[in-house]
Protein backbone atom coordinates (compact mmCIF):
# COMPACT_ATOMS: atom_id res chain seq x y z
CA UNK A 1 0.00 0.00 0.00
CA UNK A 2 1.29 3.44 -0.96
CA UNK A 3 1.46 6.23 1.60
CA UNK A 4 2.46 9.11 -0.63
CA UNK A 5 0.37 12.06 -1.79
CA UNK A 6 0.37 13.94 -5.07
CA UNK A 7 -0.08 17.69 -4.60
CA UNK A 8 -0.77 20.46 -7.11
CA UNK A 9 0.20 24.08 -6.49
CA UNK A 10 -1.73 26.79 -8.35
CA UNK A 11 -0.20 29.70 -10.19
CA UNK A 12 -1.03 32.42 -7.66
CA UNK A 13 0.48 30.34 -4.85
CA UNK A 14 3.56 29.59 -6.97
CA UNK A 15 4.17 33.33 -7.26
CA UNK A 16 4.89 33.39 -3.51
CA UNK A 17 7.83 31.00 -3.07
CA UNK A 18 8.36 31.75 0.62
CA UNK A 19 4.75 30.83 1.43
CA UNK A 20 4.97 27.64 -0.64
CA UNK A 21 8.22 26.61 1.05
CA UNK A 22 7.16 27.43 4.60
CA UNK A 23 3.50 26.42 4.48
CA UNK A 24 3.47 23.50 2.04
CA UNK A 25 6.92 21.97 1.59
CA UNK A 26 8.29 22.37 5.11
CA UNK A 27 5.01 22.89 6.93
CA UNK A 28 4.53 24.71 10.23
CA UNK A 29 7.32 23.59 12.54
CA UNK A 30 8.00 20.42 10.52
CA UNK A 31 11.58 19.15 10.60
CA UNK A 32 13.03 17.22 8.92
CA UNK A 33 11.44 17.61 5.49
CA UNK A 34 8.53 15.26 4.89
CA UNK A 35 9.06 13.25 1.72
CA UNK A 36 6.66 10.72 0.12
CA UNK A 37 5.04 13.60 -1.73
CA UNK A 38 4.97 14.54 -5.41
CA UNK A 39 4.37 18.17 -6.41
CA UNK A 40 2.83 19.20 -9.71
CA UNK A 41 3.15 22.93 -10.34
CA UNK A 42 1.40 25.49 -12.50
CA UNK A 43 3.10 28.38 -14.25
CA UNK A 44 3.51 31.57 -12.22
CA UNK A 45 0.34 33.66 -12.02
CA UNK A 46 -0.50 35.34 -15.34
CA UNK A 47 2.28 33.68 -17.38
CA UNK A 48 0.06 31.23 -19.30
CA UNK A 49 -2.27 34.11 -20.18
CA UNK A 50 0.68 35.83 -21.87
CA UNK A 51 1.85 32.66 -23.59
CA UNK A 52 -1.62 31.86 -24.97
CA UNK A 53 -4.40 34.38 -24.31
CA UNK A 54 -6.04 35.81 -21.21
CA UNK A 55 -8.39 33.15 -19.87
CA UNK A 56 -11.15 35.62 -18.94
CA UNK A 57 -10.78 38.67 -21.15
CA UNK A 58 -9.45 36.97 -24.28
CA UNK A 59 -6.58 39.49 -24.57
CA UNK A 60 -4.13 37.91 -27.02
CA UNK A 61 -0.88 36.35 -25.93
CA UNK A 62 1.95 34.97 -28.06
CA UNK A 63 -0.11 32.05 -29.40
CA UNK A 64 -3.18 34.11 -30.31
CA UNK A 65 -1.04 36.74 -32.05
CA UNK A 66 0.87 34.08 -33.99
CA UNK A 67 -2.34 32.31 -35.04
CA UNK A 68 -3.68 35.55 -36.56
CA UNK A 69 -0.86 35.80 -39.07
CA UNK A 70 2.68 34.42 -39.19
CA UNK A 71 4.06 37.55 -40.84
CA UNK A 72 2.77 39.75 -38.02
CA UNK A 73 5.51 41.24 -35.85
CA UNK A 74 3.13 41.26 -32.87
CA UNK A 75 3.87 37.75 -31.60
CA UNK A 76 7.62 38.39 -31.66
CA UNK A 77 7.22 41.58 -29.65
CA UNK A 78 4.99 39.71 -27.15
CA UNK A 79 7.57 36.93 -26.84
CA UNK A 80 10.39 39.43 -26.24
CA UNK A 81 8.32 41.17 -23.55
CA UNK A 82 7.55 37.81 -21.93
CA UNK A 83 11.24 36.91 -21.90
CA UNK A 84 11.96 40.09 -19.95
CA UNK A 85 9.15 39.33 -17.52
CA UNK A 86 10.27 35.75 -16.84
CA UNK A 87 13.86 36.86 -16.27
CA UNK A 88 12.45 39.53 -13.95
CA UNK A 89 10.69 36.81 -11.94
CA UNK A 90 14.01 34.95 -11.75
CA UNK A 91 15.76 38.07 -10.47
CA UNK A 92 13.30 38.28 -7.58
CA UNK A 93 13.81 34.62 -6.64
CA UNK A 94 17.56 34.05 -7.08
CA UNK A 95 19.87 36.34 -5.15
CA UNK A 96 23.26 34.90 -6.11
CA UNK A 97 24.62 35.62 -9.57
CA UNK A 98 25.40 32.00 -10.51
CA UNK A 99 21.92 30.67 -9.74
CA UNK A 100 20.29 33.62 -11.50
CA UNK A 101 22.41 33.02 -14.58
CA UNK A 102 21.45 29.32 -14.64
CA UNK A 103 17.75 30.14 -14.23
CA UNK A 104 17.84 32.71 -17.02
CA UNK A 105 19.75 30.34 -19.30
CA UNK A 106 17.14 27.61 -18.77
CA UNK A 107 14.08 29.68 -19.61
CA UNK A 108 15.80 31.73 -22.31
CA UNK A 109 16.86 28.56 -24.11
CA UNK A 110 13.23 27.38 -24.23
CA UNK A 111 11.94 30.75 -25.38
CA UNK A 112 14.62 30.99 -28.09
CA UNK A 113 13.81 27.46 -29.25
CA UNK A 114 10.14 28.40 -29.46
CA UNK A 115 10.92 31.56 -31.41
CA UNK A 116 13.00 29.62 -33.95
CA UNK A 117 10.24 27.03 -34.34
CA UNK A 118 7.57 29.68 -34.92
CA UNK A 119 9.76 31.62 -37.34
CA UNK A 120 10.55 28.47 -39.35
CA UNK A 121 6.90 27.42 -39.33
CA UNK A 122 5.92 30.86 -40.53
CA UNK A 123 8.29 30.61 -43.50
CA UNK A 124 7.05 27.12 -44.29
CA UNK A 125 3.40 28.19 -44.24
CA UNK A 126 4.07 30.95 -46.76
CA UNK A 127 4.32 28.07 -49.25
CA UNK A 128 0.93 27.14 -50.64
CA UNK A 129 1.24 23.45 -49.76
CA UNK A 130 1.40 24.06 -46.00
CA UNK A 131 -1.51 25.39 -43.94
CA UNK A 132 -0.91 27.10 -40.60
CA UNK A 133 -4.16 25.78 -39.10
CA UNK A 134 -2.83 22.22 -39.32
CA UNK A 135 -0.02 23.08 -36.88
CA UNK A 136 -1.73 25.40 -34.37
CA UNK A 137 -2.53 22.69 -31.81
CA UNK A 138 1.17 21.77 -31.67
CA UNK A 139 2.17 25.44 -31.36
CA UNK A 140 -0.30 25.95 -28.50
CA UNK A 141 1.04 22.96 -26.59
CA UNK A 142 4.67 23.96 -27.12
CA UNK A 143 4.09 27.49 -25.83
CA UNK A 144 1.98 26.36 -22.86
CA UNK A 145 4.72 23.98 -21.70
CA UNK A 146 7.23 26.82 -21.22
CA UNK A 147 5.35 28.32 -18.26
CA UNK A 148 5.29 25.13 -16.22
CA UNK A 149 8.87 24.21 -17.11
CA UNK A 150 10.00 27.62 -15.88
CA UNK A 151 8.22 27.43 -12.52
CA UNK A 152 9.06 23.76 -11.87
CA UNK A 153 12.77 24.19 -12.64
CA UNK A 154 12.94 27.28 -10.43
CA UNK A 155 11.16 25.62 -7.53
CA UNK A 156 13.36 22.51 -7.62
CA UNK A 157 16.49 24.68 -7.68
CA UNK A 158 15.31 26.95 -4.87
CA UNK A 159 14.36 24.00 -2.67
CA UNK A 160 17.77 22.43 -3.25
CA UNK A 161 19.35 25.66 -2.03
CA UNK A 162 17.12 25.43 1.06
CA UNK A 163 18.34 21.94 1.92
CA UNK A 164 15.55 19.87 0.34
CA UNK A 165 16.43 16.93 -1.92
CA UNK A 166 14.14 18.13 -4.70
CA UNK A 167 14.35 16.98 -8.31
CA UNK A 168 12.98 18.59 -11.46
CA UNK A 169 10.67 16.22 -13.37
CA UNK A 170 10.27 17.53 -16.91
CA UNK A 171 7.17 16.02 -18.53
CA UNK A 172 7.05 18.55 -21.38
CA UNK A 173 8.78 16.31 -23.90
CA UNK A 174 11.03 19.21 -24.93
CA UNK A 175 13.40 17.96 -27.65
CA UNK A 176 12.18 14.40 -26.98
CA UNK A 177 13.24 11.87 -29.59
CA UNK A 178 9.92 9.99 -29.62
CA UNK A 179 6.25 10.53 -28.94
CA UNK A 180 4.48 8.52 -26.27
CA UNK A 181 1.19 8.41 -24.43
CA UNK A 182 0.59 10.49 -21.31
CA UNK A 183 0.71 7.42 -19.07
CA UNK A 184 3.95 6.20 -20.64
CA UNK A 185 5.60 9.59 -20.19
CA UNK A 186 4.63 9.73 -16.51
CA UNK A 187 5.67 6.14 -15.81
CA UNK A 188 9.02 6.67 -17.52
CA UNK A 189 9.69 9.90 -15.63
CA UNK A 190 8.95 8.38 -12.20
CA UNK A 191 10.50 4.96 -12.77
CA UNK A 192 13.77 5.73 -10.97
CA UNK A 193 12.59 8.24 -8.36
CA UNK A 194 12.71 7.18 -4.70
CA UNK A 195 9.81 9.03 -3.12
CA UNK A 196 11.07 8.26 0.38
CA UNK A 197 14.21 10.35 -0.16
CA UNK A 198 13.42 12.64 -3.11
CA UNK A 199 10.84 15.36 -3.59
CA UNK A 200 9.79 15.47 -7.26
CA UNK A 201 8.70 18.82 -8.68
CA UNK A 202 6.85 17.96 -11.90
CA UNK A 203 5.66 20.23 -14.69
CA UNK A 204 1.89 20.73 -14.83
CA UNK A 205 2.08 20.32 -18.59
CA UNK A 206 2.87 16.83 -19.90
CA UNK A 207 3.39 16.15 -23.59
CA UNK A 208 1.60 13.19 -25.12
CA UNK A 209 1.00 11.95 -28.63
CA UNK A 210 -2.74 12.57 -28.21
CA UNK A 211 -2.24 16.16 -27.03
CA UNK A 212 -3.64 17.24 -23.67
CA UNK A 213 -4.82 20.66 -24.76
CA UNK A 214 -7.01 19.40 -27.58
CA UNK A 215 -9.21 17.79 -24.90
CA UNK A 216 -8.59 19.78 -21.71
CA UNK A 217 -7.28 23.12 -22.99
CA UNK A 218 -6.32 25.19 -19.92
CA UNK A 219 -7.27 22.30 -17.58
CA UNK A 220 -4.26 20.28 -18.73
CA UNK A 221 -2.31 20.64 -15.47
CA UNK A 222 -5.18 19.05 -13.53
CA UNK A 223 -5.15 16.05 -15.86
CA UNK A 224 -1.39 15.66 -15.40
CA UNK A 225 -1.89 15.88 -11.63
CA UNK A 226 -4.70 13.30 -11.72
CA UNK A 227 -2.82 10.77 -13.86
CA UNK A 228 0.30 11.02 -11.68
CA UNK A 229 -1.86 10.32 -8.62
CA UNK A 230 -3.50 7.32 -10.30
CA UNK A 231 -0.37 5.83 -11.87
CA UNK A 232 1.77 6.17 -8.75
CA UNK A 233 -1.01 4.84 -6.50
CA UNK A 234 -1.32 7.91 -4.29
CA UNK A 235 -3.32 7.67 -1.07
CA UNK A 236 -4.49 11.29 -1.44
CA UNK A 237 -4.49 14.08 -4.01
CA UNK A 238 -4.13 17.64 -2.74
CA UNK A 239 -4.66 20.97 -4.49
CA UNK A 240 -3.12 24.06 -2.87
CA UNK A 241 -4.86 27.31 -3.77
CA UNK A 242 -4.66 30.88 -2.54
CA UNK A 243 -8.09 30.52 -0.96
CA UNK A 244 -10.32 27.91 0.67
CA UNK A 245 -13.06 26.12 -1.22
CA UNK A 246 -15.63 28.23 0.60
CA UNK A 247 -19.38 28.66 0.86
CA UNK A 248 -19.10 31.73 -1.40
CA UNK A 249 -16.55 34.19 -2.72
CA UNK A 250 -15.32 36.06 0.41
CA UNK A 251 -14.85 39.20 -1.69
CA UNK A 252 -18.60 39.27 -2.30
CA UNK A 253 -20.07 38.08 0.99
CA UNK A 254 -17.29 39.20 3.34
CA UNK A 255 -14.44 37.16 4.78
CA UNK A 256 -16.24 36.89 8.10
CA UNK A 257 -19.30 35.34 6.46
CA UNK A 258 -17.72 32.86 4.03
CA UNK A 259 -16.81 29.51 5.58
CA UNK A 260 -14.79 26.56 4.19
CA UNK A 261 -16.98 23.70 2.98
CA UNK A 262 -14.90 21.05 4.77
CA UNK A 263 -16.45 17.97 3.14
CA UNK A 264 -18.25 17.40 -0.16
CA UNK A 265 -18.31 14.99 -3.10
CA UNK A 266 -17.19 14.84 -6.71
CA UNK A 267 -20.73 15.57 -7.93
CA UNK A 268 -20.56 19.00 -6.31
CA UNK A 269 -17.08 19.51 -7.79
CA UNK A 270 -18.56 18.88 -11.25
CA UNK A 271 -21.24 21.53 -10.71
CA UNK A 272 -18.56 24.05 -9.71
CA UNK A 273 -16.51 23.19 -12.79
CA UNK A 274 -19.52 23.81 -15.00
CA UNK A 275 -19.70 27.36 -13.60
CA UNK A 276 -16.00 27.92 -14.26
CA UNK A 277 -15.06 27.71 -10.56
CA UNK A 278 -13.50 24.32 -10.73
CA UNK A 279 -11.83 22.63 -7.84
CA UNK A 280 -10.70 20.20 -10.54
CA UNK A 281 -11.54 19.48 -14.18
CA UNK A 282 -14.36 16.86 -14.33
CA UNK A 283 -12.35 14.49 -16.52
CA UNK A 284 -9.39 14.74 -14.16
CA UNK A 285 -11.70 14.09 -11.22
CA UNK A 286 -13.04 10.98 -12.97
CA UNK A 287 -9.73 9.15 -12.59
CA UNK A 288 -9.44 10.01 -8.91
CA UNK A 289 -13.04 8.98 -8.29
CA UNK A 290 -12.64 5.69 -10.17
CA UNK A 291 -9.58 4.74 -8.10
CA UNK A 292 -11.06 5.94 -4.79
CA UNK A 293 -8.42 8.64 -4.32
CA UNK A 294 -9.78 11.44 -2.12
CA UNK A 295 -9.07 15.01 -3.19
CA UNK A 296 -8.24 17.68 -0.62
CA UNK A 297 -8.35 21.41 -1.43
CA UNK A 298 -6.19 23.48 0.94
CA UNK A 299 -5.42 27.16 1.44
CA UNK A 300 -1.70 27.80 0.96
CA UNK A 301 -1.81 30.67 3.44
CA UNK A 302 -3.66 28.79 6.19
CA UNK A 303 -1.69 25.52 6.40
CA UNK A 304 -3.03 24.41 9.78
CA UNK A 305 -6.58 24.18 8.37
CA UNK A 306 -7.52 20.71 7.04
CA UNK A 307 -9.20 22.28 4.01
CA UNK A 308 -12.01 20.57 2.12
CA UNK A 309 -12.00 16.83 1.48
CA UNK A 310 -13.78 15.64 -1.68
CA UNK A 311 -14.74 11.96 -1.91
CA UNK A 312 -17.10 9.85 -4.01
CA UNK A 313 -19.44 8.73 -1.26
CA UNK A 314 -19.87 11.82 0.94
CA UNK A 315 -23.41 13.08 1.54
CA UNK A 316 -24.12 15.71 4.19
CA UNK A 317 -25.68 14.32 7.38
CA UNK A 318 -28.64 16.64 6.96
CA UNK A 319 -29.72 18.31 3.70
CA UNK A 320 -28.16 21.74 3.25
CA UNK A 321 -26.63 24.21 0.82
CA UNK A 322 -22.84 23.96 0.83
CA UNK A 323 -21.88 26.70 -1.61
CA UNK A 324 -23.34 29.67 -3.45
CA UNK A 325 -21.52 30.11 -6.74
CA UNK A 326 -22.11 31.52 -10.19
CA UNK A 327 -20.67 33.23 -13.21
CA UNK A 328 -20.93 36.63 -14.83
CA UNK A 329 -20.58 37.40 -18.52
CA UNK A 330 -22.93 34.64 -19.65
CA UNK A 331 -24.65 35.07 -23.00
CA UNK A 332 -28.15 33.71 -23.54
CA UNK A 333 -28.72 32.75 -27.20
CA UNK A 334 -32.42 32.20 -27.80
CA UNK A 335 -33.64 30.47 -30.96
CA UNK A 336 -37.40 30.78 -31.55
CA UNK A 337 -39.05 29.09 -34.52
CA UNK A 338 -42.65 27.92 -34.78
CA UNK A 339 -41.48 25.10 -37.07
CA UNK A 340 -39.53 23.77 -34.11
CA UNK A 341 -42.67 22.30 -32.50
CA UNK A 342 -42.52 18.55 -33.03
CA UNK A 343 -38.96 18.76 -34.40
CA UNK A 344 -37.13 20.03 -31.35
CA UNK A 345 -34.60 17.17 -31.43
CA UNK A 346 -33.47 18.16 -34.93
CA UNK A 347 -33.04 21.81 -33.97
CA UNK A 348 -31.26 20.92 -30.75
CA UNK A 349 -28.71 18.71 -32.51
CA UNK A 350 -27.86 21.42 -35.03
CA UNK A 351 -27.62 24.17 -32.43
CA UNK A 352 -25.37 22.02 -30.23
CA UNK A 353 -23.14 21.20 -33.21
CA UNK A 354 -22.78 24.91 -34.00
CA UNK A 355 -21.91 25.80 -30.40
CA UNK A 356 -19.34 23.00 -30.34
CA UNK A 357 -17.81 24.13 -33.64
CA UNK A 358 -17.03 27.53 -32.12
CA UNK A 359 -15.93 26.06 -28.76
CA UNK A 360 -18.68 27.73 -26.72
CA UNK A 361 -19.05 26.44 -23.17
CA UNK A 362 -22.66 25.64 -22.27
CA UNK A 363 -23.53 26.42 -18.66
CA UNK A 364 -27.23 25.64 -18.94
CA UNK A 365 -30.13 25.49 -21.40
CA UNK A 366 -33.94 25.93 -21.63
CA UNK A 367 -36.29 24.13 -23.97
CA UNK A 368 -39.99 24.54 -24.62
CA UNK A 369 -42.22 23.69 -27.60
CA UNK A 370 -40.75 26.22 -30.01
CA UNK A 371 -37.74 27.82 -28.28
CA UNK A 372 -34.28 26.65 -27.27
CA UNK A 373 -32.05 28.94 -25.18
CA UNK A 374 -28.43 28.14 -24.46
CA UNK A 375 -26.49 29.99 -21.77
CA UNK A 376 -22.88 30.24 -22.89
CA UNK A 377 -19.82 31.25 -20.90
CA UNK A 378 -17.70 32.69 -23.68
CA UNK A 379 -16.68 36.02 -25.23
CA UNK A 380 -18.82 38.30 -27.39
CA UNK A 381 -16.78 37.55 -30.52
CA UNK A 382 -17.62 33.85 -30.26
CA UNK A 383 -21.28 34.59 -29.51
CA UNK A 384 -21.56 36.70 -32.66
CA UNK A 385 -20.04 33.91 -34.74
CA UNK A 386 -22.43 31.34 -33.28
CA UNK A 387 -25.42 33.60 -33.81
CA UNK A 388 -24.47 34.32 -37.42
CA UNK A 389 -24.05 30.62 -38.17
CA UNK A 390 -27.41 29.81 -36.59
CA UNK A 391 -29.15 32.61 -38.49
CA UNK A 392 -27.72 31.26 -41.73
CA UNK A 393 -28.91 27.74 -40.90
CA UNK A 394 -32.35 28.75 -39.59
CA UNK A 395 -33.27 31.65 -41.85
CA UNK A 396 -36.86 31.90 -40.60
CA UNK A 397 -35.98 31.70 -36.91
CA UNK A 398 -35.95 34.65 -34.54
CA UNK A 399 -32.57 34.63 -32.77
CA UNK A 400 -31.86 36.89 -29.82
CA UNK A 401 -28.93 37.26 -27.47
CA UNK A 402 -28.73 38.78 -24.01
CA UNK A 403 -25.92 39.16 -21.51
CA UNK A 404 -26.91 37.68 -18.15
CA UNK A 405 -25.47 36.11 -15.03
CA UNK A 406 -26.11 32.77 -13.36
CA UNK A 407 -26.12 32.11 -9.62
CA UNK A 408 -26.42 28.65 -8.16
CA UNK A 409 -27.03 27.02 -4.79
CA UNK A 410 -25.10 23.73 -4.63
CA UNK A 411 -24.89 20.90 -2.08
CA UNK A 412 -24.34 17.15 -1.84
CA UNK A 413 -27.96 16.78 -0.65
CA UNK A 414 -30.50 19.58 -1.02
CA UNK A 415 -33.71 17.58 -0.70
CA UNK A 416 -35.35 20.06 1.62
CA UNK A 417 -39.07 20.76 1.05
CA UNK A 418 -39.61 24.41 0.30
CA UNK A 419 -35.94 25.22 -0.42
CA UNK A 420 -36.70 26.37 -3.98
CA UNK A 421 -39.43 28.69 -2.70
CA UNK A 422 -37.10 29.97 0.05
CA UNK A 423 -34.40 30.70 -2.51
CA UNK A 424 -36.71 32.54 -4.89
CA UNK A 425 -38.07 34.55 -1.95
CA UNK A 426 -34.54 35.56 -0.93
CA UNK A 427 -33.95 36.97 -4.42
CA UNK A 428 -37.35 38.69 -4.50
CA UNK A 429 -36.71 40.36 -1.14
CA UNK A 430 -33.57 41.88 -2.67
CA UNK A 431 -35.63 43.11 -5.63
CA UNK A 432 -33.89 40.72 -8.04
CA UNK A 433 -35.91 39.42 -10.99
CA UNK A 434 -35.42 35.78 -11.98
CA UNK A 435 -35.24 35.43 -15.78
CA UNK A 436 -35.10 31.62 -15.73
CA UNK A 437 -34.43 28.87 -13.22
CA UNK A 438 -33.48 25.20 -13.22
CA UNK A 439 -33.50 22.42 -10.64
CA UNK A 440 -32.53 18.85 -11.47
CA UNK A 441 -33.94 15.66 -9.98
CA UNK A 442 -30.51 14.89 -8.50
CA UNK A 443 -31.14 17.66 -5.97
CA UNK A 444 -27.54 18.87 -5.98
CA UNK A 445 -28.03 22.32 -7.47
CA UNK A 446 -30.49 25.09 -8.31
CA UNK A 447 -29.61 27.65 -10.99
CA UNK A 448 -31.07 31.12 -11.43
CA UNK A 449 -30.59 33.28 -14.51
CA UNK A 450 -30.60 36.96 -13.56
CA UNK A 451 -29.51 40.32 -14.94
CA UNK A 452 -25.75 40.76 -14.95
CA UNK A 453 -25.92 43.79 -12.64
CA UNK A 454 -27.74 41.68 -10.05
CA UNK A 455 -24.94 39.12 -9.74
CA UNK A 456 -23.23 40.36 -6.55
CA UNK A 457 -26.49 41.21 -4.71
CA UNK A 458 -27.87 37.77 -5.63
CA UNK A 459 -24.82 35.95 -4.25
CA UNK A 460 -25.09 37.95 -1.02
CA UNK A 461 -28.85 37.37 -0.70
CA UNK A 462 -28.64 33.60 -1.23
CA UNK A 463 -25.63 33.19 1.03
CA UNK A 464 -27.33 35.17 3.78
CA UNK A 465 -30.55 33.14 3.64
CA UNK A 466 -29.15 29.66 2.94
CA UNK A 467 -25.73 29.57 4.63
CA UNK A 468 -25.20 32.37 7.14
CA UNK A 469 -28.35 31.51 9.08
CA UNK A 470 -26.49 28.40 10.26
CA UNK A 471 -23.55 28.73 12.66
CA UNK A 472 -21.03 26.52 10.86
CA UNK A 473 -17.87 27.56 12.74
CA UNK A 474 -14.58 26.67 11.02
CA UNK A 475 -16.26 24.63 8.29
CA UNK A 476 -19.69 23.44 7.20
CA UNK A 477 -18.41 19.92 7.88
CA UNK A 478 -14.92 19.54 9.37
CA UNK A 479 -12.54 17.55 7.16
CA UNK A 480 -10.59 14.75 8.75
Amino acid sequence: MSFHSVEKIGGTSMSNYAAVRDNIILGPGEKPVRYNRVFVVSAYGGVTNKLLEHKKTGQPGVYELFSRGVSDQGWQDALAALKQELCGINAELFRDARSLREANEFVTERLNDAQRCLTDLGRLCLHGHFALDAHLHTVREMLASIGEAHSAWNMAKLLQQDGVNACFVDLTGWRASQHMSLDERIEQAFANIDLSTQLPIATGYAHSEQGLMSTFDRGYSEMTFSRIAVLTGACEAVIHKEFHLSSADPRLVGEGNAVPIGRTNYDVADQLANLGMEAIHPKAAKGLRKHNIPLRVKNTFEPEHAGTLITSDYVSESPCVEIIAGCRGVYAIEVFDQDMAGNIDLYDREILATVKRFHGHIVSKDINANTITHYLSTNLKTVKRIRAALQERFADAEINQKKVAIVSAIGSDMQVPGMLAQTVSALAESNISVLAMHQSMRQVDMQFVIGEDDYAPAIKALHSQLVEVHDHGRAICLAC
